[in-house]
């Protein structure tokens, strides 16, 4: 296999948008084994006067995720977000107004491999959002198993997301005064192994909870399509049946999160890596 280099004279620009998209990759596969490490070596090492006070903190905490989150203005307007919208782009797309004195549930389809689109456009101050939708705050969530990991918890909610727990939906959607919007991944993990190019295979008829809440709590809802998210990603050959695909389901239903075995492109090399591909997403709703 020829491997086809990336040429020596790229504009700064988009080598920034590269490093951004790569420490976004190595955050969301690494950072949580790395901060759980810091904890154990902390223990270990009986530095009780630094993990103490922290896990005495994270005790009290611990709802936080189903309480509204803990976003920071100032991590989500940090340059390296801009650079990361860039790197694709990331555009969202309004089709209708949406009454701010009312709360909304973004249905969001397809998973995708890492849901790039969905935490580009909900997650960062880069966005379109805050002016297609002023006086709408949007909350992305996501699976509470990236809560539990120390540390890791703390930078992820930084970013504005919260758990998808029936609570932590209840809890935006019952704020009074309207403008809040619960952005929920509907396929969630089992979409992902089916986020091949060229393909879209949705899982909706068996997602009906969010339906329920949207009716308890007089909530519209309203669909996000994120056209190229699958296009990201290539992925090991998993059909329905196959040795690969059974092994990746019973893994999900231990661990609660799909393990895709996907490839892309590399920092300085087009043939192969963890790399996303430069393709254009586009949110619309």
């Amino acid at each position: 296999m020829k491997v086809e280099f990336a040429p020596l004279n790229i504009p700064l620009a988009r080598r920034l948008q590269t490093a951004a998209v790569l420490q976004w990759v190595l955050s969301f596969l690494l950072l949580a084994q790395v901060c759980i490490g810091i904890i154990v070596i902390l223990i270990i090492h009986n530095y009780w006067f630094l993990y103490v006070p922290y896990m005495t903190w994270l005790y009290f905490d611990w709802r936080t995720p189903e309480q509204g989150g803990r976003r920071s203005n100032w991590v989500r307007s940090w340059t390296v977000w801009r650079y990361f919208k860039d790197y694709f782009p990331i555009h969202l797309i309004k089709t209708w107004d949406l009454d701010p004195s009312h709360n909304y549930i973004f249905g969001f389809h397809p998973h995708g491999v890492l849901v790039a689109g969905a935490f580009g456009n909900f997650c960062t101050n880069y966005s379109d959002f805050e002016q297609l939708f002023p006086g709408f705050t949007a909350y992305l969530h996501v699976l509470p198993f990236w809560f539990r990991c120390p540390l890791f918890r703390e930078y992820l909610m930084s970013s504005g997301p919260v758990s998808v727990s029936k609570k932590s939906v209840s809890h935006v959607l019952s704020k009074e005064g309207g403008g809040n919007i619960s952005v929920i991944v509907l396929g969630g993990a089992e979409e992902s192994l089916d986020a091949h190019p060229g393909k879209f295979t949705l899982f909706i008829r068996q997602r009906k909870g969010f339906v329920k809440i949207a009716l308890t709590h007089g909530a519209s809802l309203v669909p996000v399509f994120s056209f190229g998210e699958n296009e990201l990603f290539k992925q090991v050959n998993n059909p329905e049946g196959s040795w690969l695909r059974t092994v990746q389901e019973r893994l999900q239903k231990i661990m609660g999160f799909a393990l895709p075995l996907f490839h892309a492109r590399g920092i300085f090399q087009y043939n192969f890596g963890l790399m996303p591909y430069r393709k254009p997403i586009h949110n619309l709703k």
